[in-house]
């Protein structure tokens, strides 16, 4: 390498739902993402290298990129787009190396595409990584170390993005991981059941320095560990903020806990309530959500002023055709603030895609599609078209203008925050249709026309049931 300044570009690759020509979302729903700018932090130094960061939805990537390495993070759904973009800047002469959530579930899947791969959290492997690239040294795998700890950590570089393109850049992180193991999720499968801690000191100097008056944290569930909660609770009261983040529902059996999250200036909370039937909570693991207690978490979230997404799952195995519009109904009459639907999913390393490769149910292996709201296999009591039909009909009743106000009559939230939001995803449910295509049932992929949709003749598409 020439004695010039190292050159790193990072990616997050544009997926079928996720980009800024002709995506789902508009500006009002995205906010900024943390991984580019967490990566860009962990560059050592003294390497003194030049970066760059894309995020395709909202840009388009340089295809000249002028790079000496190329890091493109990578989400199953986004995972062809990542393996495009790599065959084209390799196909240049650039090393590419990929990392993320899909290659820690199937590093295998993203070795024969990339020149060196990161499997798990990157707080390690990544610095090391571009040492031995600066020295002519880079190997083919680098994987995530036992031990990992959080703290002493650089903060977030969020100035690598353009922070006008999203509507907020206050994202935050204390903790990564989930202490419950439901089945269809990616976080045990990937990165184990053992939840990792920021220093509550870190968190609160980069609100501080950040100025924020509104926060949002990512963590995928931030009470899993109460006394941590507790203590972060706490350490965010006087700080006067609003915040926004991601419980499970147990946070609602614990009324202190609550209380304290309420005076801590929580705001809103995103919670997996996953299904109206009890079976299909019991088979995905998730035992501690009660139907019958819906009702009364959304009230308990109201009189403290926090507003509720709740987060429904359709095509789980006790599913049937009449699920979609009693999800829908029940969403709208408990006045869940902001209802979100998808379609089962079986993520690639997850004890449901075991399964359903076990009994033959996958339909394709296009990993465009895995995107939480395109059918990928065959549900047990109905075809895959009605679960696709009955996915847009509970968002289309969800959303119409009658259901909007009466969920909202009660709303957590300022009513100019609520209906902001709910404009934004009434856009998103009555579109659904512009960007689900069952093309790729006939075995043509208009994305990718040289790939095959079925990897191997027995996932070739079975008849339905429905």
């Amino acid at each position: 390498m020439d004695q010039r300044r190292m050159r790193i570009a990072l990616i997050s690759p544009k997926g079928p739902l996720y980009r800024h020509r002709g995506g789902i979302f508009r500006r009002s729903l995205r906010y900024m993402p943390l991984t580019l700018p967490t990566l860009a932090a962990l560059i050592p130094p003294e390497l003194d290298a030049e970066v760059v960061c894309i995020d395709e939805g909202i840009g388009d990537v340089d295809l000249n990129l002028d790079a000496d390495l190329i890091g493109i993070t990578v989400i199953t759904g986004t995972a062809l787009r990542a393996y495009e973009l790599s065959r084209h800047f390799r196909s240049r002469g650039k090393t590419v190396v990929l990392g993320g959530p899909h290659v820690t579930l199937v590093p295998d899947d993203a070795q024969p595409h990339a020149d060196s791969i990161v499997v798990g959290y990157a707080e390690d492997e990544w610095p090391k990584l571009l040492r031995d690239f600066s020295l002519g040294q880079l190997q083919p795998r680098y994987v995530q170390g036992t031990g990992l700890d959080l703290a002493n950590r650089p903060l977030p570089d969020r100035s690598v993005l353009p922070e006008k393109r999203f509507l907020t850049a206050d994202v935050f992180e204390a903790t990564r991981g989930c202490i419950h193991d439901c089945s269809f999720c990616v976080v045990p499968s990937a990165w184990g059941r053992k939840p990792l801690q920021k220093p509550i000191d870190d968190i609160v100097a980069d609100i501080r320095q950040r100025r924020a008056k509104r926060a949002i944290f990512v963590d995928l569930n931030i009470i899993a560990d109460r006394t941590y909660a507790r203590q972060l609770f706490e350490a965010l009261t006087p700080l006067r903020i609003q915040w926004y983040g991601l419980a499970t529902t147990l946070l609602c059996e614990d009324e202190p806990l609550l209380d304290l999250a309420a005076r801590s200036g929580c705001r809103g909370l995103l919670m997996g309530l996953e299904s109206i039937r009890s079976a299909n909570l019991q088979q995905s693991h998730k035992r501690f959500n009660h139907p019958d207690s819906y009702g009364r978490i959304v009230q308990m979230l109201h009189e403290r002023h926090i507003a509720l997404q709740g987060c429904f799952v359709f095509g789980l195995d006790h599913d049937t055709a009449d699920v979609f519009q009693e999800t829908a109904e029940l969403a709208v009459e408990i006045g869940i603030d902001l209802p979100r639907f998808a379609i089962l999913t079986p993520f690639p390393g997850t004890p449901l895609y075991h399964q359903m490769v076990q009994q033959g149910r996958l339909l394709t292996r296009n990993w465009d599609l895995y995107d939480g709201q395109h059918v990928v296999f065959q549900p047990t009591h109905m075809s895959p078209e009605t679960l696709r039909r009955g996915n847009e009909q509970a968002w289309r009743y969800a959303y119409r203008w009658r259901s909007i106000i009466q969920r909202l009559r009660h709303t957590g939230a300022p009513l100019h925050v609520a209906l902001t939001t709910n404009l934004g995803y009434r856009y998103y449910a009555h579109r659904l249709h512009r960007f689900y295509t069952c093309d790729w049932m006939t075995g043509f992929n208009p994305l990718h026309p040289d790939l095959p949709m079925s990897l191997s003749p027995e996932m070739s598409v079975t008849g339905s049931n429905g």
